[in-house]
């Protein structure tokens, strides 16, 4: 019974830690005189994604691999097919040609990525596989690619200042705003670790399962908030860049900074999880071709959705 309660209340702290923490962030970088395009980018960008680095960090710590790299990759997949799919059952979602052209593939290589550095046994014929520290550190050096790209389009970009708080706090308030916020989602990533820990114990069923499914959906509720109020608006390059971003930073630098703190066993059966998230992508890809183009129209929102169920239903009763 405690793990019922762990979990949701984890959750909250999580999501509410990560606003508080964000809007005191961006108040603090305008007091020191840093752009709204940049705090876009930077800052809040980095908090959608606060909740599944809390958890991970924490997982990492305590040696809860399962959970670690099950919360990336279900994280991932659920951002594709239930988040997109949602806002795009809102609002058909017109996608830009850079999404299309740059993003969508590179988070398509990023989950190629971690599938090549974790399959030790198949590509080098090691005896276990493993996501090593050199593995980690692979995936942030695509991760600082990556930020060098984000800093290469932010001249041409001008939709971000919307998602920005506007306020401006004192600079007492900023520091008990980001105290706050920085013990919520550390007590928060806590609370969910423990309890889905004890949640898999209690129904016989592994970390990974509870991972991919329950903590993957519950630390992407930011994304799909902001990706549904996106869509609900009609600004469709938010709730289109919001989930493919969040899955390039997810792998690159969140499974990462996780590998390098603790290496990560890698079992065999992950790899239909990075199959999965491999065919989201690509579905997603091919999406802008079918139908009207660059367009996700609401009959692939419903596939995605379907494709989700199907994919939850064979993890947790296979």
């Amino acid at each position: 019974m405690l793990a019922y309660l762990l979990i949701p209340v984890g959750f909250v702290l999580l999501i509410k830690g990560a606003d508080v923490f964000v809007e005191a962030a961006s108040s603090l970088a305008r007091r020191l005189r840093v752009s709204d395009l940049a705090v876009g980018l930077t800052v809040v960008a980095f908090g959608t994604s606060l909740p599944e680095l809390a958890v991970n960090v924490t997982a990492s710590i305590q040696g809860n691999t399962g959970i670690t790299i099950g919360n990336i990759l279900g994280s991932n997949i659920a951002n594709i097919l239930l988040i997109l799919g949602v806002a795009d059952v809102i609002c058909p979602l017109v996608v830009t040609r850079s999404t299309v052209w740059k993003e969508i593939p590179l988070s398509l290589l990023a989950a190629i990525v971690v599938g090549v550095v974790a399959n030790d046994c198949l590509i080098d014929g090691a005896a276990t596989s493993v996501l090593s520290r050199t593995d980690g550190l692979i995936l942030l050096c695509f991760f600082i690619i990556f930020l060098f790209y984000t800093a290469s389009i932010a001249r041409n970009f001008q939709g971000v200042e919307s998602a920005i708080p506007k306020t401006t706090l004192s600079l007492t308030r900023i520091g008990v705003m980001m105290a706050i916020g920085f013990v919520a989602l550390i007590v928060g990533s806590q609370w969910v670790v423990d309890g889905a820990v004890k949640m898999a114990t209690a129904l016989g069923i592994s970390e990974s399962v509870i991972g991919l499914t329950i903590v993957a959906v519950g630390t992407s509720l930011p994304e799909l908030a902001t990706s549904a109020t996106a869509a609900y608006r009609k600004n469709s390059d938010i709730a289109v860049g919001n989930i493919v971003g969040s899955n390039i930073f997810n792998i690159f630098f969140i499974l990462g900074i996780s590998a390098v703190i603790r290496p990560i066993p890698f079992e065999a059966g992950a790899n239909f999880d990075i199959g999965m998230l491999v065919i989201s992508s690509v579905l997603l890809f091919l999406c802008m071709f079918t139908g009207k183009r660059h367009v996700l129209e609401r009959w692939q929102a419903v596939v995605f959705l379907v494709g989700y169920t199907l994919y939850v239903l064979i993890i947790t009763l296979g």
